[in-house]
């Protein structure tokens, strides 16, 4: 019997739009008028870009706040 831990490959991340496969990497992101660069999986055929609950809900969200403070 062997005690080598069996690895569970990372689940692929396929495109709503097209079904390409989705790699992370830098991705340009503009928000209200603020442009930032993210690390944000991104679809190889046809470039569509997943945005994350964390991007959404952190670096987004504190671009609105600011926007509404001023």
């Amino acid at each position: 019997m062997s005690n080598t831990l069996k690895q569970t490959p990372k689940p692929l991340w396929k495109c709503g739009k097209c079904g390409g496969e989705l790699k992370r990497g830098t991705v340009k992101a503009s928000y209200l008028g603020n442009d930032f660069e993210v690390e944000e999986l991104k679809c190889l055929n046809c470039g569509l870009v997943l945005i994350d609950e964390e991007l959404a809900l952190g670096k987004m969200f504190e671009v609105e706040q600011s926007l509404e403070d001023k």
